[in-house]
């Protein structure tokens, strides 16, 4: 009777610590909580969270935290439940290829604005190549938060 209480007490314990490090070997990882297109700007209430095993293998890098998505944009659709890749999301375009957009030039108390036609689209903070609609030349800048293109000092 002494054994069989031991083994019983045994499968108990071992059981209980088996419960604890299935729960330890999930990964939460957060995945959309409906369908996302491409070009559609992630919010937090499109998503949710959601347990993986540790195991689980993914085809490449994938987000791990929704503050990571928050305000970023998707460049492919992204389906309910599966996992985000990292490439599959990007800062949001202020400026477009082939858009007009505004360029500055300011130093010291001098402001020049124009018009020009962005060669290739940009995020903020990124340098790029814009065709100046007046004297038509190719000039370079740096996306502001704004959507303008500053060019000249930065």
């Amino acid at each position: 009777m002494k054994h069989f209480v031991q083994l019983t007490l045994a499968a108990t314990i071992l059981s209980v610590g088996t419960l604890n490090g299935a729960a330890a070997e999930e990964r939460i990882l957060p995945v959309p909580a409906v369908t996302i297109y491409a070009g559609d700007t992630i919010q937090e209430s499109m998503l949710k969270d959601r347990a993986f095993p540790e195991n689980y293998r993914y085809r490449t890098a994938v987000v791990e935290s929704p503050r990571v998505l928050a305000g970023k944009m998707a460049r492919r659709t992204l389906l309910p439940g599966e996992p985000i890749p990292m490439n599959a999301v990007d800062d949001p375009k202020l400026v477009t290829r082939g858009v007009q957009a505004q360029i500055v030039f300011e130093e010291g108390g001098l402001s020049i604005m124009g018009v020009g036609i962005p060669l290739q689209s940009g995020t903020m903070g990124e340098t790029i190549q814009v065709k100046n609609v007046d004297s038509g030349r190719v000039i370079t800048g740096r996306v502001q938060a704004d959507g303008r293109v500053r060019i000249g000092v930065y």
